[in-house]
């Protein structure tokens, strides 16, 4: 059995920070999949849009975070883990391509897997790079 004293404690300030960003980034997820709806069978753009986008604002918080010679200490993980966290959303879309799939749909499921993985790559990369380029 462990030693309660050297069992870590929670790090309220931290939690805190990650929950606060986690609300907000899921908040921002739900309105824009209220803005561009889409019905079962089709392409789902707003968890595509999402999930890119996302990735290319990690990118860029990446970037500044490397760039910054003492950052905040709260600030990646409310940034990155909460609202990043919270806003983009992998579940959505691995169930996302399932339903395409299995409604019938299985080269626009393969469309929509594949070209999300790229276009997020992609935008992580772009994300950084730029925001490198800028920041210099």
């Amino acid at each position: 059995m462990a030693d309660p004293a050297s069992v870590p404690r929670p790090r309220w300030d931290v939690l805190v920070a990650i929950g606060a960003g986690g609300a907000l980034g899921s908040l921002t997820r739900y309105g824009l999949s209220v803005a561009l709806p889409h019905s079962r069978g089709q392409f789902a753009l707003s968890t595509f849009a999402i999930n890119v986008s996302g990735c290319l604002l990690i990118g860029v918080l990446m970037a500044l975070l490397t760039a910054t010679a003492a950052p905040r200490r709260l600030l990646r993980p409310f940034l990155g883990v909460g609202i990043l966290g919270g806003y983009t959303t992998f579940s959505t879309y691995a169930t996302e391509t399932l339903d395409l799939v299995t409604t019938g749909h299985p080269f626009t499921g393969l469309a929509y897997a594949l070209g999300t993985v790229a276009a997020a790559l992609i935008a992580v990369y772009a994300g950084h790079a730029i925001t490198r380029a800028v920041v210099k």
